[in-house]
Order: structure tokens, then sequence, then C-alpha cells
């Protein structure tokens, strides 16, 4: 038979295939090869009535994330919350460029927005994404369109109302919410487990909150293909390698001086290539040590 793992838990994966959910275990020879089952994977398995199935081979994976080890998602929401964490745009494209990389198709959603005064602001943040060809949602309704036949992953800063979003979703889920912390201007970390639920005509995963990340890309190539904004533009730079930091006829920084590319963006791309380039620095200071 062949399914899906909606669920991994103490040695068991829980294989939902044809509307019914079968118990399995993995075959030893899975950890001979180092191979290891992940929720999300599609899998050949065997499953006698009353009794406890074995998996017998995983199908290739289009994607994976390793926090938490789930496989083949279609669609991300990046929660962002509008106050109590301030939206924080240097984070948000930390997310994004991780699901560019990753082939996961990102969606933007702002929680708290009952706490602005004024939308002037996030609405011309909303404008330039939109504009980049991400959704970009401040309400329930505009999320809940986008998640029907999709595996979507729900991510955001530790304290932005993710599991607070995950239970208006699916009330059935009940998740546990945490608090603010007053002291620590952060909130506690309350998701414990992994699984796919199917809620909307999709299926939807919770994943843990993140203080910071790191968006698994570690040069120059790979970053410029993350920002889809400068990828379109450095095609018509003059050297195929540009940086977009030093080159001469640079289609981006030409950009910049007309508007046509936002400024926050360009900013956020520079920190990241200048980490990139300290963290291989001190990788090769570490080898020489060596």
């Amino acid at each position: 038979m062949q399914g899906r793992i909606i669920k991994s838990l103490a040695g068991f994966y829980y294989v939902e295939a044809d509307g019914q959910v079968y118990q399995t275990r993995a075959r030893g020879n899975f950890r001979k090869k180092g191979q290891t089952p992940y929720v999300g994977d599609w899998v050949e398995f065997s499953a006698k009535e009353q009794s406890e199935g074995y998996i017998l081979a995983i199908s290739e994976r289009k994607n994976s994330l390793v926090r938490p080890p789930i496989v083949n998602i279609d669609q991300a929401v990046v929660i962002m919350s509008a106050k109590d964490p301030d939206f924080n745009g240097n984070l948000l494209d930390r997310f994004l460029v991780l699901l560019e990389h990753k082939n996961i198709q990102p969606i933007i959603y702002i929680s708290k927005t009952d706490l602005l005064d004024d939308f002037t602001e996030m609405d011309e943040i909303r404008k330039n994404y939109q504009a980049i060809g991400y959704d970009f949602c401040y309400s329930l309704e505009e999320l809940l369109a986008l998640l029907a036949d999709k595996v979507t992953v729900f991510m955001g800063q530790t304290g932005v109302g993710k599991s607070t979003l995950l239970n208006k979703i699916a009330p059935e889920l009940q998740l546990e919410t945490g608090e603010i912390s007053d002291s620590l201007g952060r909130g506690r970390h309350t998701t414990r487990a992994v699984s796919l639920y199917t809620v909307h005509d999709g299926k939807i995963a919770d994943t843990p909150g993140f203080s910071s990340l790191d968006y698994e890309v570690d040069n120059a190539e790979d970053l410029n293909e993350a920002f889809p904004d400068i990828r379109r533009l450095s095609h018509s730079c003059k050297f195929r390698s540009c940086t977009h930091t030093h080159e001469p006829n640079c289609a981006v920084k030409d950009a910049l001086k007309t508007c046509d590319l936002w400024q926050a963006r360009y900013d956020n791309y520079l920190q990241f290539l200048s980490e990139i380039e300290n963290r291989r620095e001190t990788y090769k200071k570490v080898i020489k040590r060596k």
C-alpha cells in the first residue's frame, strides 16, 4: 500500500492511506542505510488488519525542514506580529530566504493588527511584498482561501501568536498557548510535537517558534537566488557573478536609484551577505589552525 506519514511518535509512524490511518514501524534496513522516515513522507508500507504495519520504501522528497523534521511541504505561513513584538522585517526576510532556498512557497500573515492605531506603514510594507509576488494576509479569511489542496507549515518568531492563529483555524486541535513574558519580552515556547492535520481541504502542521534563524544559505549565488526581486534584476547585471555590492553596471544598484527595488530588502540582502562572508572567513581561520 502507499500513503503519507502524518504523525511520528515514539518510534511509530502513522500513515494515512485511502481515508484510513495505519500504525507502522520502519524496517531495520532503513537504519543500516542511514535513512529515517519523516512526517510528510510518501511511503510504501504493508499493513494487515488488526496488526502493526511496516514501512517498506520512502519516495523521493521534494524538500525538507530540519526543525522540525518534516518533508514535502507546499507552502509555509510566516507569522509576524504588527506589535508586541514589533514587526521585524529583517527576521521576515530571513524566513523568506530559507523558504525560497527550500523551494517552499511563502505566505506572509500579520497578527495582532488590532494593536495598530495606524495602518499606513504596514500597508506600505504589504504593498512592497505583494509587488515581489508574495501573498500577504491581514485576515483569517484571506489565509483560509490559500490552504486548500496544500501541505502548509506555520512558522514565526516566538510570541507572535502562532498557536492562537492555529486554534482559530482548527479549534479541535486545542493547541496550548503561552502568554508573553513581560520580564523577558518574548513568549514561552509551547509547541511540542509535529503532526499533519486535515483542515480546510488541506494539510497543516505546526512548527516551533524561533527567536533567530539560520537560513541555510552559505554563498552569494544562493542568496541572490533566494531574493526573487533581486534575482530578476540580476539577469541584467554586466557580470554573471555580480554580488550587487561594488561591481560596475549592476542592474540591482541601478534599480535602487529608480526606486524599482525596495531599499529595505537590499539592506537586508547586504547584511545577510556580510554574515555569510564572515562565517566563511571564520571557517577558514579555524581550518588553518588545525
